[in-house]
């Protein structure tokens, strides 16, 4: 299948999809301002020829590259990043204060996607990961703010997902980069202002909480858009965010629920893929439900570790 090479999305953003694991499933973006570039999200090692194609199809060269910014350090956001860094030479790493030591030494990341994904398909989907030197990072706090050019990003710290999880606040478009914390909507769930949106609960820091407060927080500023990493721009904030914490809070109950079970996590993967397909197909009644159940049947089992991982840390603080 061919990969268009990029998406113009308005106010110098472009979407080019990862290539990984499925057209549709994952993307970055180019931030483009005057002849200064950002690109959010990395994706994976095999996403780097589709990010220079696109620099390529719009006139720009490897010196225009300023940023380089992963909104966390799971491996479909960040795993180019070591790639990307050595490509553009004139570039920065921007990241997360608990994601940079990830970045300088990425064994730890390496070591849980293999246990999760398995050898053959962590290869599969990521292959090599290349760290990144100290020199070339700079580390953005809550609050922070990055200049391309004249425009501002505002960067706040939005745990949930993952504890070194930011999203990124771009005054220009009115709209959050918000990488995992903002659920996951792939091009395949409908069209806007109609697509669903799911959380995504995936191992190992999951907080249904801080989750909430989140995007509780993303919403306070009035935003018009959400880029997701999964999958490109969303409108209709309002209506996704009741979707989202409607949905943490159901699958905190069903695992909640479930905790004293024995199979727990299996039985918590049947109950949230159960839950999330009817909630989908309510949403979309002319859907093919089988179809959206194949697409969606990965993170059916990452959110399961999730919320058990959840659980067993839960346990340990009663």
């Amino acid at each position: 299948m061919t990969i268009d090479k990029y998406t113009n999305l308005n106010d110098g953003i472009y979407s080019i999809d990862a290539r990984y694991i499925c057209p549709g499933n994952a993307c970055c973006y180019l931030m483009i301002e005057g002849d200064e570039v950002a690109i959010i999200e990395t994706g994976t090692t095999y996403t780097a020829d589709g990010i220079d194609e696109a620099l390529r199809s719009l006139g720009l060269g490897d010196e225009t590259v300023k940023y380089i910014i992963p909104t966390h350090v799971h491996l479909d956001h960040a795993g180019g990043a070591g790639v990307l860094i050595k490509k553009y030479h004139k570039s920065r790493l921007v990241i997360h204060p608990k994601g940079a030591r990830h970045m300088v030494n990425p064994d730890k990341l390496i070591a849980g996607s293999r246990a999760v994904y398995g050898e053959e398909r962590f290869t599969q989907f990521y292959g090599e990961i290349v760290p990144v030197s100290e020199d070339r990072i700079l580390i953005m706090k809550d609050k922070d703010k990055l200049y391309l050019k004249k425009r501002v990003l505002e960067f706040r710290d939005t745990p949930g997902h993952a504890d070194h999880h930011f999203c990124i606040w771009d005054h220009v478009s009115q709209g959050w980069f918000s990488g995992d914390t903002f659920g996951i909507s792939y091009e395949l769930m409908g069209n806007e202002p109609h697509r669903v949106i799911v959380p995504t609960t995936s191992p190992v820091q999951f907080d249904p909480d801080k989750l909430i407060t989140s995007i509780n927080l993303m919403m306070s500023y009035r935003p018009k858009q959400f880029f997701l990493t999964h999958f490109g721009a969303v409108r209709a904030p309002e209506k996704k965010a009741c979707m989202l914490t409607k949905q943490i809070e159901s699958y905190r109950k069903i695992a909640y629920k479930l905790r004293f079970e024995s199979d727990r996590e299996s039985k918590i993967y049947l109950a949230l893929k159960k839950m999330t397909l009817a909630y989908i197909l309510e949403a979309l009644p002319n859907c093919d439900i089988d179809m959206m159940g194949e697409l969606l049947e990965l993170d059916f089992k990452l959110n399961a570790q999730g919320l058990d991982i959840w659980l067993s840390k839960l346990k340990q603080k009663i």
